[in-house]
Protein backbone atom coordinates (compact mmCIF):
# COMPACT_ATOMS: atom_id res chain seq x y z
CA UNK A 1 0.00 0.00 0.00
CA UNK A 2 1.39 3.40 -0.68
CA UNK A 3 1.16 6.67 0.57
CA UNK A 4 0.05 9.31 -1.60
CA UNK A 5 1.16 12.23 0.66
CA UNK A 6 4.61 11.01 1.71
CA UNK A 7 7.31 13.17 3.14
CA UNK A 8 10.25 11.57 1.22
CA UNK A 9 12.52 13.96 -0.28
CA UNK A 10 14.65 12.67 -3.26
CA UNK A 11 17.73 14.10 -4.00
CA UNK A 12 18.78 14.90 -7.30
CA UNK A 13 22.49 13.04 -8.45
CA UNK A 14 24.94 15.66 -9.09
CA UNK A 15 25.35 15.85 -12.88
CA UNK A 16 21.87 14.59 -13.60
CA UNK A 17 20.42 17.64 -14.16
CA UNK A 18 22.55 19.01 -16.45
CA UNK A 19 22.59 15.75 -18.73
CA UNK A 20 18.59 16.31 -19.06
CA UNK A 21 19.02 20.20 -19.85
CA UNK A 22 21.62 18.94 -22.39
CA UNK A 23 19.35 16.04 -23.61
CA UNK A 24 16.13 18.87 -23.74
CA UNK A 25 18.35 21.44 -25.94
CA UNK A 26 19.05 18.84 -28.48
CA UNK A 27 15.02 17.86 -28.47
CA UNK A 28 14.34 21.20 -29.37
CA UNK A 29 17.03 21.72 -31.85
CA UNK A 30 16.32 19.05 -33.49
CA UNK A 31 12.25 18.37 -33.04
CA UNK A 32 12.09 14.51 -33.48
CA UNK A 33 9.26 12.37 -33.96
CA UNK A 34 10.70 9.70 -31.71
CA UNK A 35 11.72 11.22 -28.36
CA UNK A 36 12.97 8.06 -26.60
CA UNK A 37 14.71 6.53 -29.58
CA UNK A 38 16.20 10.30 -29.97
CA UNK A 39 17.34 10.37 -26.49
CA UNK A 40 19.14 6.62 -26.73
CA UNK A 41 20.85 7.69 -29.25
CA UNK A 42 22.02 10.70 -27.69
CA UNK A 43 22.62 8.90 -24.48
CA UNK A 44 24.71 6.00 -26.60
CA UNK A 45 26.84 9.20 -28.33
CA UNK A 46 27.58 10.87 -25.33
CA UNK A 47 28.99 7.69 -24.00
CA UNK A 48 31.36 6.79 -26.71
CA UNK A 49 32.44 10.52 -26.03
CA UNK A 50 33.22 10.05 -22.83
CA UNK A 51 34.87 6.97 -23.28
CA UNK A 52 36.93 8.47 -26.01
CA UNK A 53 38.01 11.48 -24.64
CA UNK A 54 37.49 10.60 -20.72
CA UNK A 55 35.77 13.89 -20.81
CA UNK A 56 32.43 13.44 -18.42
CA UNK A 57 30.45 16.31 -19.35
CA UNK A 58 28.07 15.49 -15.84
CA UNK A 59 31.21 15.80 -13.52
CA UNK A 60 32.26 18.67 -15.19
CA UNK A 61 28.76 20.52 -14.95
CA UNK A 62 28.48 19.49 -11.20
CA UNK A 63 31.59 21.01 -10.55
CA UNK A 64 30.52 24.41 -13.09
CA UNK A 65 27.43 24.28 -10.77
CA UNK A 66 29.44 24.05 -7.37
CA UNK A 67 31.35 26.65 -8.23
CA UNK A 68 28.30 29.23 -8.85
CA UNK A 69 26.50 28.04 -6.00
CA UNK A 70 29.26 27.68 -3.62
CA UNK A 71 31.70 29.90 -4.65
CA UNK A 72 33.06 30.40 -1.01
CA UNK A 73 34.46 27.25 -1.50
CA UNK A 74 36.53 28.13 -4.19
CA UNK A 75 38.42 31.42 -2.87
CA UNK A 76 40.06 29.54 -0.11
CA UNK A 77 43.67 29.75 -1.55
CA UNK A 78 46.38 26.80 -0.96
CA UNK A 79 48.92 27.18 1.62
CA UNK A 80 52.20 28.72 0.74
CA UNK A 81 54.45 25.49 0.72
CA UNK A 82 52.27 23.77 -1.88
CA UNK A 83 52.45 27.26 -3.67
CA UNK A 84 55.30 27.29 -6.26
CA UNK A 85 56.71 31.00 -7.38
CA UNK A 86 55.14 31.57 -10.88
CA UNK A 87 57.59 30.83 -13.85
CA UNK A 88 58.06 32.64 -16.88
CA UNK A 89 56.06 31.68 -19.70
CA UNK A 90 57.09 31.35 -23.30
CA UNK A 91 55.56 33.45 -26.21
CA UNK A 92 54.68 30.11 -27.45
CA UNK A 93 53.89 28.09 -24.72
CA UNK A 94 49.89 27.21 -25.13
CA UNK A 95 47.41 27.45 -21.97
CA UNK A 96 46.67 24.58 -20.11
CA UNK A 97 43.30 23.50 -19.92
CA UNK A 98 41.95 23.78 -16.30
CA UNK A 99 39.60 20.98 -14.93
CA UNK A 100 36.54 23.47 -15.50
CA UNK A 101 37.33 23.66 -19.87
CA UNK A 102 36.56 20.42 -21.94
CA UNK A 103 38.82 19.76 -25.11
CA UNK A 104 35.97 20.22 -27.12
CA UNK A 105 35.14 24.11 -25.49
CA UNK A 106 38.79 24.89 -26.61
CA UNK A 107 37.89 23.76 -29.93
CA UNK A 108 34.97 25.93 -29.80
CA UNK A 109 37.05 28.73 -29.21
CA UNK A 110 39.43 28.40 -31.47
CA UNK A 111 36.96 28.76 -33.88
CA UNK A 112 34.81 31.22 -32.68
CA UNK A 113 37.71 33.35 -32.66
CA UNK A 114 38.94 32.44 -36.45
CA UNK A 115 35.54 33.41 -37.32
CA UNK A 116 35.73 36.55 -35.75
CA UNK A 117 39.08 37.27 -37.13
CA UNK A 118 38.10 36.33 -40.92
CA UNK A 119 34.96 38.53 -40.77
CA UNK A 120 36.90 41.30 -39.49
CA UNK A 121 39.85 40.73 -42.09
CA UNK A 122 36.28 40.28 -44.93
CA UNK A 123 35.44 44.37 -43.24
CA UNK A 124 38.70 45.65 -43.63
CA UNK A 125 38.93 43.80 -47.32
CA UNK A 126 35.65 45.21 -48.47
CA UNK A 127 36.69 48.69 -46.96
CA UNK A 128 39.13 48.84 -49.09
CA UNK A 129 37.77 47.42 -52.50
CA UNK A 130 34.92 50.57 -51.91
CA UNK A 131 37.61 52.88 -51.19
CA UNK A 132 39.29 51.92 -54.68
CA UNK A 133 36.42 51.78 -56.64
CA UNK A 134 35.48 55.03 -55.51
CA UNK A 135 39.06 56.75 -56.29
CA UNK A 136 38.81 55.17 -59.53
CA UNK A 137 35.55 56.95 -60.25
CA UNK A 138 37.07 59.68 -58.96
CA UNK A 139 39.92 59.75 -61.65
CA UNK A 140 37.25 58.89 -64.21
CA UNK A 141 34.76 62.02 -63.71
CA UNK A 142 38.34 64.25 -63.99
CA UNK A 143 39.86 62.15 -67.08
CA UNK A 144 35.64 62.96 -68.56
CA UNK A 145 35.95 66.47 -67.44
CA UNK A 146 39.49 66.96 -69.31
CA UNK A 147 37.86 65.72 -72.17
CA UNK A 148 34.92 67.48 -72.64
CA UNK A 149 37.13 70.84 -71.89
CA UNK A 150 39.43 69.69 -74.18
Amino acid sequence: MSIPFSNTQYRIPQGFGNLLEGLTREILREQPANIPAFAAAYFENLLEKREKTDFDPAEWGSKVDDRFYNNHAFKEQEPPEKCEPEKEKSVNEETPVTELQSPGDLEKEENAAITIQAAFRGHKARKAVKKMKSEKLEREKIEEEKKEDE
